[in-house]
């Protein structure tokens, strides 16, 4: 079986959690991992599984805006911040809209900043319902994985989401059995 795992990352932290992710896929699929600057319509439709995430900008998924002042806010002096290098490109919302109709199988994902979601948002709440308007059956709820308010990835975090795919994989894996 096909995952196809696509991210959209500003500094890093999401591209970690991604490649955590599809190293726990691949005791169950074949694992195509693309950032969503990437991602074509061909590799989606091609993927018995498919896994997309984002950072949280604003509560929810990015936007023009959100990732051109994150974008600013690396390159202000001081800031500590590095651009992931496939930042450039468009977002996941937009890579979204642009995705056909399906009826495989997804999950969606989230970095965000440690705290109770409704004060920090959670990007993977509109991925996960993007997924389902375009006809995806989501195998899990939408998981977020924490970074500081240093914009660090908290310890713990890419293991968590390791084993968070291994049990998507699974459960992939049983559907299609089942089939």
């Amino acid at each position: 079986m096909r995952a196809l795992v696509v991210y959209e990352s500003m500094y890093g932290n999401t591209h970690m959690v991604a490649i955590s992710i599809a190293a726990g896929l691949r005791s169950t699929h074949d694992v195509t991992l693309v950032p969503v600057s990437r991602a074509t319509r061909e590799l989606a439709a091609r993927a018995d599984l498919l896994i997309a995430g984002g950072p949280t900008h604003m509560h929810g998924m990015s936007s023009a805006a959100s990732r051109r002042s994150a974008a600013e806010s690396a390159h202000k002096q001081g800031s500590g911040l590095t651009m992931d290098p496939d930042a450039d490109g468009p977002g996941i919302r937009g890579w979204l809209d642009g995705l056909g109709a399906s009826s495989g199988l997804a999950a969606a994902f989230d970095t965000r900043l440690r705290g109770l979601p409704a004060l920090t948002g959670r990007a993977s709440l509109g991925i996960s319902k993007s997924l389902r308007r375009h006809g995806f059956r989501l195998l899990a709820a939408p998981e977020s994985f924490l970074v500081s308010k240093q914009n660090v990835l908290l310890g713990g975090e890419g293991p968590r989401a390791s084993a968070w795919a291994v049990t998507i994989g699974e459960a992939a894996r049983d559907f299609y059995a089942r089939v």
